[in-house]
């Protein structure tokens, strides 16, 4: 089983700053690629931001220059520093996590794709 733990969600007046933090655990043997998506009442999904395990990383054109996406691969850790932020960023963000996990008995490595149970950020005065 794997978990991951969100935190850092919250209420912020417009301009101001959000940190989220994603913590992954569990049977979790290696971690392709972690990132942040976003949903809007009344909208689909959208992916915000994402880092691989190599540190390449890809935003939505709407946040580039405003969010950073940063990992700590000894933490299985994912950040999304949220700077300028906008009402239209009022969103519940999600973690979402692709990793492996191994089998021994089996000598099987298997690819999987995981979400956090999410956490509100809300842009008001």
């Amino acid at each position: 089983q794997v978990q991951l733990v969100e935190s850092g969600g919250g209420l912020v007046q417009p301009g101001g700053s959000l940190r989220l933090s994603c913590a992954a655990s569990g049977s979790i043997f290696s971690i392709n690629a972690m990132g942040w998506y976003r949903q809007a009442p009344g909208k689909e999904r959208e992916l915000v931001a994402a880092i691989t395990s190599g540190g390449s990383t890809n935003y939505a054109d709407s946040v580039k220059g405003r969010f950073t996406i940063s990992r700590d691969n000894a933490k299985n850790t994912v950040y999304l520093q949220m700077n300028s932020l906008k009402p239209e960023d009022t969103a519940v963000y999600y973690c979402n996590a692709d990793y492996n996990s191994y089998y021994s008995d089996y000598d099987l490595t298997q690819e999987y794709d995981y979400w956090g149970q999410g956490t509100q950020v809300t842009v008001s005065s």
